[in-house]
């Protein structure tokens, strides 16, 4: 079975779009989108729309981030003033079949020997990063599963455990394929999709292929212009427009 990871999908409408036609290439069997269907960007109900489709038409598996849950909730969310500012902005842009949807999503997903979890495994309502090697260490001690995949941080990484408990982190190579084979257990973060921030504007997201255990990132170029003059023309937070636009 293939399955496209896509996360971090911040209401950026370009982004998800030209992720899911690069994914069509491949005739995923299943789509997984790890969280934060909103925030940051500027169209948030089309992208909920077109996530909400994927489950209820597709059968993907969508899990809830920590954006999807401040939009649904009253009141503020402890997000950054930027971040917030945004929230509010999206909320009453949502309909209630949309907040609906985002309301219900489930924290974490599995599908045979993958778990998928927007944040982390270890305790995901309270939205804490994979940002070190011990966070990665925590993850992958949290469940017994042969691949963990995680959104939230923005960046990709790959991190494994050996049987002894050795750790390794790569950096991915995008177009590569990895194979995820022998008796190690990986942590995938497929970097986000709507809103990168390691200085490659390009959206990201992954493959695996759950037969062959091979891994692989995809980064996809798409019309950053056009989703930056969506959130201004919004009048959504400059700042967050800029970084969009320098992928940091």
């Amino acid at each position: 079975m293939l399955l496209a990871l896509i996360t971090d999908l911040h209401a950026n409408r370009h982004a998800v779009s030209a992720c899911l036609d690069d994914a069509a290439q491949y005739s995923p069997d299943q789509y997984v989108f790890l969280g934060d269907l909103v925030g940051y960007g500027a169209e948030p109900g089309w992208v909920v729309d077109t996530v909400m489709h994927h489950v209820l038409e597709w059968g993907a598996i969508a899990v809830r981030g920590n954006h999807d849950a401040a939009a649904v909730m009253d009141g503020p969310s402890g997000m950054r003033p930027d971040a917030q500012t945004v929230i509010d902005w999206t909320r009453p842009r949502l309909t209630p079949i949309q907040r609906d949807f985002l309301r219900d999503l489930p924290l974490t997903a599995e599908l045979g020997d993958c778990y998928f979890a927007h944040a982390n495994p270890w305790q995901p309502e309270n939205w804490e990063y994979v940002l070190t090697g011990g966070d990665a260490i925590h993850a992958l001690a949290s469940v017994p599963h042969k691949v963990i995949f995680c959104g939230h941080v923005h960046d990709p990484a790959l991190y494994n455990l050996s049987s002894v408990g050795k750790l390794g982190h790569y950096l991915p190579v995008p177009g590569q394929g990895i194979p995820l084979a022998g008796p190690r257990r990986w942590l995938v973060i497929p970097g986000s999709c709507g809103q990168p921030r390691d200085g490659n504007t390009a959206a990201a997201y992954a493959l695996f292929d759950t037969d062959t255990l091979t891994l692989t990132y995809r980064r996809v170029p798409y019309d950053v212009a056009g989703a930056v003059a969506a959130m201004r023309a919004a009048g959504l937070p400059e700042v967050l427009a800029s970084r969009l636009e320098r992928a940091g």
